[in-house]
């Protein structure tokens, strides 16, 4: 399984959104932090929640010169879906990371348990990235349950730049 460690480059990141257009990471080289989050899917009633929370308070982390991503190796029809139903309205919101991408990302791959959900796909990861492209922090799973809530992640980015706080776990 393949890890990106802090302080070295993410992989690269070109993904097609809900609604046309593409986000790019190299586009957002002017912010200070990229929040990137890989969701499992429509099929996640969790990630549903948290999506909708992080969509409701996309302003807050533009106080920190920070966008926030979320994506997933949903197809388009499946994101517009979530997007739709999820009522998000805010939130870029990508599609169509293969697997083998997720995986360069270190995030963990699941196989179908239900009817509901694709085979395969990928459990959560936040990653959150300098504006060199360089990783800074991030946060893997191999299951829906457990992730940073957003009040943490507010804490975090308040005082890592508060701080000049470096980034940690660099030696893998």
């Amino acid at each position: 399984m393949t890890m990106v460690i802090p302080g070295t480059r993410v992989p690269r990141l070109d993904v097609a959104l809900v609604g046309g257009g593409r986000w790019t990471l190299e586009e957002r080289a002017g912010e200070r932090f990229a929040v990137i989050e890989f969701y499992r899917g429509l099929h996640c009633p969790r990630c549903a929640r948290r999506l909708q929370e992080i969509d409701a308070r996309l302003d807050e982390l533009a106080r920190y010169g920070a966008t926030f991503f979320a994506l997933s190796t949903d197809t388009e029809e499946r994101a517009r879906r979530a997007v739709e139903e999820w009522r998000l309205a805010n939130l870029a919101v990508g599609y169509g990371i293969s697997i083998d991408e997720a995986r360069c990302w270190g995030l963990v791959i699941s196989e179908s348990i239900a009817e509901k959900e694709p085979y395969p796909f990928c459990e959560p990861g936040l990653f959150i990235v300098r504006p060199d492209g360089e990783l800074y922090l991030s946060f893997l799973t191999t299951a829906p349950f457990l992730r940073p809530d957003y009040d943490m992640l507010m804490e975090c980015l308040d005082f890592t730049i508060r701080r000049d706080y470096p980034p940690r776990g660099t030696l893998g």
